[in-house]
């Protein structure tokens, strides 16, 4: 599937089949990937796998590192998705179970798509699945819990979003993959959203609030949001602060993204 077909698919609840266009998508960023290995030099990646329990070591500020460290965060979202599924633990039958469904069908594209970017399977800057534990040592247990399972995927969703706001610096030198990493944001807030909605919540963050029934575990995610200044201007100036800072998802850096995927990484 196309990544520009990503966010009419998620619409349309239902998956698109064009292998044509995903072959085509695939090759030329695959080729980008390769072409920006070349001049490159090898980062090490290991460190991303090879970490103390809750601790990643941030990837290079550059158009590799930034999909680097997207993979590594897809790689979280699309087991989560897929043994959440798995497990039973939501409803099935209903709305929360299709759009579960379509949310894994995206992370898992997501994956591949990003793979392919860097390289490929085997190329100097791929990446490695980590091994996750989303029970975070048994303080979760989020595939018998099904609150804690959507409470969980709002906070993995919301990361998405920032942290993929964060690298766009990091990919200016790259236009086609800041463009591809735009798209995939795009999907990201829309998952955020559909999440956020599950559970009750509006689709957008306020302020710094996480929202009713999220573990304090999870505050970093939402920390700095509540920030009201965007290019100088006051933008609570005219519907109060709440409204301005609904109006911007502020952006994590790549030591906040890793801090936050490190606590489920073993």
């Amino acid at each position: 599937m196309n990544i520009l077909k990503f966010i009419a698919s998620f619409a349309n609840d239902d998956l698109m089949q064009s292998k044509g266009s995903r072959r085509d998508s695939f090759g030329k960023i695959s080729q980008l990937g390769k072409n920006l290995a070349l001049a490159s030099i090898p980062f090490g990646l290991s460190s991303l796998t090879n970490v103390a329990y809750g601790k990643i070591k941030p990837t290079p500020s550059n158009p590799i590192g930034a999909l680097q460290l997207a993979l590594t965060l897809e790689y979280l979202e699309k087991e989560y998705y897929i043994m959440g599924l798995n497990s039973g633990v939501i409803p099935t039958g209903g709305r929360d179970e299709k759009v579960f469904m379509q949310i894994s069908a995206h992370e898992t594209d997501h994956v591949t798509f990003l793979i392919n970017g860097l390289g490929g399977v085997g190329s100097p800057n791929f990446v490695e699945k980590p091994t996750f534990d989303f029970t975070v040592g048994g303080a979760f247990d989020p595939f018998n819990n099904y609150p804690t399972f959507l409470a969980l995927a709002q906070a993995f969703e919301d990361t998405g979003v920032r942290a993929y706001k964060g690298q766009a610096t990091n990919l200016i030198s790259a236009p086609d993959l800041l463009t591809a990493a735009l798209q995939i944001h795009s999907v990201e807030a829309r998952h955020a959203s559909e999440v956020r909605r599950l559970r009750g919540l509006k689709g957008w963050i306020t302020l710094n609030q996480r929202g009713a029934g999220m573990p304090e575990a999870t505050q970093a995610v939402y920390n700095g949001e509540e920030n009201i200044i965007q290019a100088g201007y006051d933008t609570s100036s005219l519907f109060g602060a709440n409204a301005g800072s609904e109006s911007y998802d502020e952006p994590l850096t790549t030591d906040q993204a890793v801090a936050i995927a490190g606590l489920f990484i073993v």
